[in-house]
């Protein structure tokens, strides 16, 4: 089974207005609204490819009902904590002339409520495949990460971190089976600017040294990298298709990555099937579906 935690998981209110003006009264040309955060679309885009998970965190109130039923209308299994004071997140995006965003707070999650997720993480069994995506609540200890590897240090689960500094570079020497920064969260780590794929391949081989057994890196328009913990490299161009929404593309990658690697057990094959679910999720209004997948790496052989 495959467990996708996300801690903070919102209701995506994604809006269409022509020309926006501030200060007067804009109307929308189209309305959207999709459960959002990183696992929940890794949870979303697996269900696609055909592969079942199973999403925790933490939800709560009126929004946090919500979540739960469209995920489950989506047929994505849930298994979220409830959480008593406040209310899980609306998220509103605007699209117009230039894209904007509004991200909510979250409910205030307490140390019995982690305590209850660590106790679903009990239930993880050897060989499952556990996800830990986005960022923190300020409310969480920011070494919550680290904690929950070191909680399943002594089970033989493959856990993928997808994360930014801290978060990521605090669970390394847990050796994590699979880390996916972007090029510009690899820079950070290192403070350094990388913009071209040797400076990718030297810099997570690094991340490597420190524990990463598999170092994914995505690199927008520009393609993709694999570093595998077998000593292979591989380099990808990115696919060719319109730009639609990149929301939910990186995510759309690490289920692309996990679905490839459980079908093949082989890393090149677990790539490329990454970079289309990546890239087929940025084409389309929505998350990928496996025939968006199947077809983007029929035509895009070429560029692996």
């Amino acid at each position: 089974m495959i467990y996708t935690v996300t801690f903070n998981p919102s209701l995506d209110y994604v809006v269409d207005v022509k020309d926006f003006k501030v200060g007067v009264v804009n109307r929308t040309t189209k309305e959207t609204i999709f459960p959002g955060g990183k696992g929940i679309n890794v949870s979303m885009v697996l269900n696609n490819l055909g592969y079942e998970s199973t999403a925790l965190g933490f939800t709560a109130g009126f929004v946090g009902n919500e979540i739960i039923r469209l995920l489950n209308e989506r047929g994505v299994n849930t298994d979220f904590i409830p959480v008593d004071k406040g209310v899980s997140r609306i998220n509103v995006k605007l699209r117009s002339n230039e894209e904007s965003e509004i991200n909510g707070q979250g409910p205030e999650i307490e140390e019995a409520d982690i305590q209850r997720l660590y106790k679903k993480l009990d239930s993880i069994s050897e060989d499952d495949v556990l996800v830990l995506a986005g960022s923190i609540p300020d409310v969480m200890p920011s070494s919550m990460y680290m904690d929950i590897m070191n909680y399943m240090k002594d089970k033989n689960i493959k856990i993928v971190v997808d994360a930014t500094k801290d978060l990521l570079t605090n669970v390394l020497s847990y050796h994590p089976f699979l880390i996916k920064p972007n090029n510009h969260e690899l820079g950070e780590i290192f403070g350094v600017t990388i913009t071209d794929k040797e400076d990718v391949i030297k810099y997570a081989k690094k991340l490597q040294e420190r524990g990463a057994r598999n170092v994914l890196v995505s690199m927008a328009g520009d393609g993709a990298v694999l570093v595998s913990e077998d000593g292979q490299e591989f380099k990808a161009e990115a696919p060719v298709g319109e730009l639609k929404n990149s929301v939910g593309a990186g995510d759309s990658m690490v289920a692309g990555f996990i679905s490839g690697y459980l079908a093949t057990k082989d890393y090149k094959q677990a790539f490329k099937y990454g970079v289309c679910t990546g890239s087929a999720s940025a084409f389309s209004e929505e998350l990928a579906t496996k025939a968006e997948v199947e077809a983007l790496l029929d035509r895009s052989t070429n560029l692996f």
